[in-house]
């Protein structure tokens, strides 16, 4: 007795994105928590899963890489166009460290939030709100950097400023820049706030794939339920049910990639195990946002206890 012998006729029969095939996705989640790191074929040769013991790990691993693609393009005499999350955020403490540890100057980098809260009209959070991702994103990173990144190259999800993103992260590549996408995976595999049933609007994966932006998105509930309890200590009732966010037309364009999973609780409690087994082996689907990451040069940082094994156990 399981969630496929029993979905017929429950409440959950439709609940879920028509694409998803669970019998393949119980077949990526059953694997042994070793074989997380047995390369597919539809990984780039350059993408690589990291496995992390604690958060603590986590966090200084990932603020380690941010910090070190920033000093490389420092380097290299390179512009650098960074997509970046507001979660994971423990990473930013240590990217800042890093970066001031090493006297980098940030003048060289171009900040793009890849989402924000938002309304139907794509109406989003006033920045001073300590629940708005521009807040979270300065207070966490911008400020902490000593040669920060000017104010004018920071570029958030609002309804004004998110369509401009293509033609500025455009131009910034024909100046050779370099394009990197840090990002969390969502409960439902999304990227950004590119949710899963988006996939049912586009006739072809090549017409999804174009997509750069979505003003005023509508969040899956279990995406709701996730913000919930990630950022608003279980309260529902304070999380908007849209965002405004980037695409596949834009993520997809990264010459590299920064992920990180960890959806950890507490007492063996999860929510990240089956995206992350999703994400590694389901393979490009237009119905799982997070399964085409591994197509991209990079790394995806996760915390050990997430490989599993996912079996049921009572707490």
């Amino acid at each position: 007795m399981d969630f496929i012998s029993t979905v017929k006729g429950s409440l959950l029969e439709g609940f879920y994105p028509a694409g998803w095939d669970f019998e393949k996705i119980d077949k990526c989640c059953s694997n042994a928590p070793e074989a997380i790191f047995e390369r597919q074929d539809f990984w780039h040769p350059d993408f690589q899963p990291i496995q992390c013991d604690n958060v603590a790990e986590f966090d200084m691993m990932m603020g380690h890489e941010i910090a070190k693609q920033i000093k490389l393009a420092r380097e290299e005499g390179i512009k650098l166009a960074m997509i970046l999350p507001a979660g994971p955020m423990g990473m930013y403490r240590w990217a800042a460290y890093f970066l001031n540890e090493w006297d980098i100057d940030c003048s060289h980098v171009y900040g793009f939030n890849m989402d924000e809260w938002s309304d139907g009209d794509g109406n989003t959070l006033d920045p001073s709100n300590p629940g708005s991702f521009t807040y979270a994103m300065r207070d966490a990173f911008y400020s902490k950097i000593n040669k920060t990144v000017p104010e004018n190259q920071r570029n958030f999800a609002t309804k004004e400023n998110l369509p401009t993103y293509p033609e500025k992260i455009a131009a910034l590549k024909a100046e050779g820049a370099r394009l990197i996408t840090t990002f969390g995976i969502g409960r439902m595999c999304h990227i950004a706030f590119w949710e899963p049933q988006f996939a049912a609007e586009f006739a072809t994966d090549e017409e999804w794939k174009s997509q750069m932006y979505r003003i005023g998105a509508q969040l899956h509930p279990l995406t709701i339920e996730q913000n919930a309890i990630t950022s608003f200590k279980s309260r529902t009732s304070l999380v908007p049910c849209r965002a405004n966010t980037i695409g596949p037309g834009l993520f997809l364009q990264s010459d590299r990639i920064i992920g990180g999973c960890d959806g950890a609780l507490s007492r063996g409690m999860q929510w990240q195990g089956m995206s992350l087994w999703m994400t590694l082996r389901y393979g490009p689907s237009r119905w799982v946002t997070s399964s085409y990451m591994p197509t991209l040069a990079g790394k995806l940082f996760f915390l050990r206890e997430l490989a599993g094994p996912l079996v049921a156990e009572c707490n």
